[in-house]
């Protein structure tokens, strides 16, 4: 019999080791389930889910050129399907979101400066600007935060070299 992946088997442990369990498929062929591939939450010491001679199902998900076949448990067994969440409606559809008609906006209302189409400085901005008009603000205001960061550290390194005050 040919084993080809994506192919169940049923199979018989017949070795477990630190990272996983070898499993006997017919005709003597051996493939190896490793510890990633037993359940789907962890598992710490194989062991505790699989002990020798435990008949399991399996799911072939490789075949190397050497002949290593490998294996998973956790793969063979038949999840429920989840019900897809519906697709998220467009963003002039949603609703607030909390926002408030108070000046500043809602969530972020408390904070000075804050609201919705306000960046880090208090600045407003328009939603309709380009990539390039957010990415040259950005970098303008990266660079600022990083020069008064600087200058706030320079006196306070130690070693050598350090101004003196």
């Amino acid at each position: 019999m040919a084993i080809e992946v994506g192919t169940k088997l049923e199979g018989k442990v017949t070795g477990i080791t630190h990272f996983g369990a070898f499993v006997d498929l017919s005709g003597g062929v051996t493939g190896l389930v490793h510890i990633s591939e037993i359940a789907d939450n962890y598992v710490k010491d194989v062991n505790d889910h699989l002990k020798i001679g435990d008949m399991v199902t399996v799911k072939v998900i490789n075949v190397d050129k050497d002949g290593k076949i490998g294996l998973s448990i956790k793969q063979a067994v038949d999840k429920p399907v989840e019900s897809s969440r519906p697709p998220r409606a467009p963003r002039s559809d949603r609703p607030s979101g909390g926002r408030t008609d108070r000046p500043g906006g809602g969530r972020d209302g408390d904070r000075p400066g804050g609201g919705f189409n306000r960046d880090r400085g208090g600045r407003s901005f328009s939603n309709k600007s380009t990539f390039e008009d957010k990415m040259s603000r950005f970098l303008k205001d990266s660079e600022e935060r990083i020069s008064s960061l600087k200058k706030s550290t320079e006196g306070k390194r130690g070693g050598r070299g350090a101004k003196r005050m």
